[in-house]
């Protein structure tokens, strides 16, 4: 069965919003205010050691010790508050809906922990219409190496060699690249890779054009 695998955050929904929202409670804990703005979405999308070391590096007297520290509390409180500002993105839900009347499995590869990834995807009332979900910590390994998608692929009853991961970051393309099928990169992600050098198969400018390009990519 033909699959089409997608990313969470930056991809299916803006989760930045919160992710930043998360991390300057754990500055605001120390004392330090906050420290990232909306300007640092980019970063959120990496991840919250990524939005910790972004703002460490903006005051004296903080290492990786600190960010190890306070990741798990980042994570506490993130799950505590993980669906305020996030939204998905407009046509997302509609495409997914004709990519499954055309035949397509479809499901979620993301580098979010599990857990929030199985929270925030029932929040927002959307996790049955996705076959699979498997997050960082699923599976002993994680996007890129190529078996997380293709285990995605197989619990969403896929193909692995016919498959299309959606996208917006180079961990998304490498995915891909390494399992040996086309990548599709959002370009309306707050992330801050250049997702045209990168050279995906195709870029999505929009939801709406999502179906045929993937039949296109599939032909």
């Amino acid at each position: 069965m033909r699959s089409v695998i997608f990313d969470l955050d930056g991809t299916l929904a803006d989760t930045s919003g919160d992710l930043l929202a998360a991390a300057n409670a754990r500055f605001r804990a120390l004392g330090l205010g906050d420290l990232l703005t909306s300007a640092d979405a980019g970063t959120a999308v990496k991840g919250g050691r990524a939005m910790l070391r972004l703002g460490f590096s903006r005051v004296e007297g903080f290492d990786e010790m600190d960010i190890d520290a306070q990741y798990p509390l980042f994570i506490e409180a993130y799950a505590e508050d993980l669906d305020t500002h996030t939204y998905l993105y407009p046509g997302a839900m509609d495409a997914i809906a004709t990519l499954k009347d055309e035949g397509y499995a479809v499901g979620i590869c993301t580098n979010k922990p599990i857990r929030q990834a199985e929270d925030l995807m029932t929040r927002l009332g959307v996790r049955d219409a996705f076959a699979s979900l498997l997050g960082a910590d699923s599976l002993p390994i994680k996007k890129p190496d190529p078996e997380h998608l293709r285990e995605t692929v197989r619990r969403a009853g896929g193909d692995p060699a016919q498959t299309i991961l959606i996208g917006d970051t180079k961990t998304d393309r490498d995915t891909a690249r390494n399992a040996g099928v086309p990548s599709v990169l959002v370009t309306f992600g707050p992330g801050d890779d250049d997702v045209a050098a990168l050279e995906p198969e195709a870029l999505l400018h929009h939801y709406s054009d999502l179906p045929a390009l993937v039949a296109r990519l599939m032909s």
